[in-house]
């Protein structure tokens, strides 16, 4: 059985939790950049949840193969924690993924 997500990435980046967070991280009103590259054949629902809200904040079904994009920004700074969620064909896939909103841009 093939992987049902192959790829995910944050901000044109592949996600990787040992990264430093400072290359993911974003001001208010910008958008963090959600991709997962999907693998197999039928469709899939795609979501991200917000921590741990109960409506998505995107929500699609998708023929597969194919790559899930989802843009979020958020108004005020903070750590949020976005919930990826995959399914198909009785596979399944979850992954968190840590989203700062700096105050202000980097100065220097």
């Amino acid at each position: 059985m093939k992987k049902l997500v192959t790829l995910v990435r944050l901000n044109n980046l592949i996600y990787n939790t040992n990264r430093d967070p400072q290359v993911y991280r974003r001001v208010p009103k910008k958008p963090f950049r959600i991709q997962a590259l999907l693998n197999g054949e039928g469709r899939a629902r795609a979501q991200v949840l917000v921590n741990g809200e109960a409506k998505a904040r995107c929500d699609t079904q998708i023929n597969l193969p194919d790559t899930f994009t989802c843009e979020l920004a958020f108004d005020t700074p903070g750590s949020r924690t976005a919930t990826l969620l995959i399914e198909s064909g009785g596979q399944s896939f979850r992954q968190d993924l840590r989203l700062d909103v700096m105050e202000h841009e980097w100065i220097g």
